[in-house]
């Protein structure tokens, strides 16, 4: 399995179409320190998932960082990605797990601390809280936000590392690292930034400081 370091996963913003600000903002998180990232498509036809998966996986290539898609195992395959993150209502784990065998990354969301106790997530290699906080970046099929406390519930019988996303910003990072998470996943707080290089050091330097105390 490819080493990940989860400390700050960009999840890549699908409302950018233009492929120029898209790749700018990749490169901008790559250099500020992104440690893995997700590209996510959530309403790309097959081939343009595929193009622009191709390039990210040559891009990230390029910085030795990890690249995981988000949801479709076919495209995964078809770039050799490094992994994918699947979510409840997607491919099984056990099949994801066939289908791209044991040296790929699986992620998992889990929105509940029933979810985290399941198989399926005992054996990800990671999961995602989603929604940790509220957050506008994803309009639909979004569960109550688990806060703190569902935070701290669910690091008690998880022991992989556990990954936050929704509502993040600078201001919140410090107390989800220090309850319990390995790292943070975020997408505006990168791609909407005005200096999205920054921004991803700014964030960085938060989980690795906190990570450490």
């Amino acid at each position: 399995m490819p080493k990940a370091e989860y400390a700050l996963m960009y999840v890549t913003d699908d409302g950018i179409r233009d492929d120029n600000s898209f790749f700018a903002i990749l490169e901008a998180a790559l250099k500020g320190g992104a440690t893995i990232i997700q590209l996510r498509e959530k309403t790309s036809n097959t081939l343009a998932f595929y193009k622009r998966a191709m390039r990210c996986k040559d891009l990230c290539n390029t910085y030795g960082i990890p690249l995981i898609i988000n949801d479709r195992l076919d495209i995964a395959l078809a770039i050799d990605a490094d992994g994918v993150h699947i979510g409840q209502t997607d491919m099984p784990y056990d099949v994801a797990r066939r289908l791209l065998g044991n040296s790929k990354i699986i992620g998992l969301s889990v929105s509940s601390k029933e979810q985290a106790e399941k198989q399926n997530a005992q054996a990800a290699d990671y999961i995602g809280i989603s929604p940790i906080f509220s957050t506008n970046t994803k309009t639909t099929d979004l569960a109550q936000p688990l806060g703190i406390s569902g935070l701290k519930e669910i690091r008690e019988l998880y022991k992989k590392p556990i990954v936050c996303i929704g509502g993040i910003h600078k201001d919140n990072t410090q107390e989800i690292i220090t309850n319990g998470a390995d790292g943070i996943a975020v997408v505006s707080a990168i791609s909407k930034a005005a200096h999205p290089e920054a921004a991803t050091k700014e964030l960085k330097e938060i989980v690795c400081k906190t990570g450490t105390n």
